[in-house]
C-alpha cells in the first residue's frame, strides 16, 4: 500500500515557535486553512481511499477539505498524535527545543528509553504509532492519507523506512502540509519514496 503521512497546516504555535503538543491543541491560522485547501487540490489525483487523523484538532481541520473533496470520513486514531513535550510544553527557548530534539534523535540511535522530562520515551511513541499504522494497513486500501505532526512523522518515517538511515528525519525538515510517502506493508516493511516533493532512491 501507499502511505501518505501529512503534517498539519500552520498553527499559532508554529508561528510562535513553541513546543505545542498538548490535547486538544490549537486550530489553524488563516494561512493554515489556505494550506489545507491547497493540499486537497494537490492530492485530487492521488487515489486516496481512506483518511486518518490524530486526536489533535489541527490535523482534523487540515484533513477536512480533502475529506469533503473525496467524500470520505476522517477516522481519528489515538496513536498518531505529536510526541508529547512533557514539562517543555509551550516553551520556545533554544535550550528547550534542543532538549526536545536531542531526545528524539536518541531514539533513532536506538536509545528508546530516553525520555523527555514529564513526557514519553521512544518505546511509548513507536508502540502507539506502529499500532495505528497496523490498523490503517489492515483496512486493505491502496492509498491512505494520514494527518499527523512534524516531529512524529520525521521520527517514525526515518526509523521505519528500510532505505534511509534514522538520521534522515533529523536532517530533513517537513513544512506544514508537507507529505512523506512510503510504500510497503507492516509484514514486509516500508520504503520511503518521496519526502515533501523530493523523490527518494530505493
Amino acid at each position: 500500500m501507499r502511505l501518505l503521512l501529512i503534517r498539519h497546516g500552520q498553527t499559532p504555535g508554529n508561528v510562535l515557535g513553541q513546543l505545542d503538543t498538548a490535547h486538544p491543541g490549537p486550530g489553524l491560522t488563516e494561512l493554515g486553512r489556505t494550506q489545507a485547501e491547497a493540499l486537497a487540490t494537490s492530492l485530487s489525483d492521488a487515489g486516496v481511499a481512506a483518511l486518518y487523523a490524530s486526536t489533535l484538532v489541527r490535523t482534523q481541520l487540515t484533513a477536512a477539505p480533502l475529506s469533503a473533496a473525496r467524500r470520505l470520513e476522517v477516522e481519528v486514531l489515538s496513536g498518531l498524535h505529536e510526541i508529547g513535550a512533557g514539562e517543555l510544553e509551550a516553551r520556545s527557548d533554544r535550550e528547550s527545543i534542543r532538549r526536545y530534539l536531542e531526545t528524539l534523535y536518541a531514539w533513532g540511535l536506538g536509545d528508546l528509553d530516553a525520555a523527555l522530562p514529564g513526557g514519553s520515551d521512544g518505546n511509548e511513541f513507536f508502540g502507539r504509532f506502529d499500532a495505528d499504522v497496523a490498523t490503517i494497513a489492515s483496512a486493505g486500501v491502496d492509498v491512505a492519507a494520514v494527518f499527523s505532526h512534524g516531529a512524529a512523522i520525521r521520527v517514525w518515517a526515518a526509523n521505519r523506512a528500510r532505505n534511509v538511515l534514522p538520521a534522515f528525519g533529523a536532517e530533513n525538515n517537513l513544512d506544514n502540509t508537507g507529505v512523506v510517502t512510503l510504500e510497503g506493508s507492516v509484514a514486509e516493511g516500508w520504503t520511503l519514496t518521496d519526502w515533501a516533493g523530493t523523490p527518494i532512491a530505493s
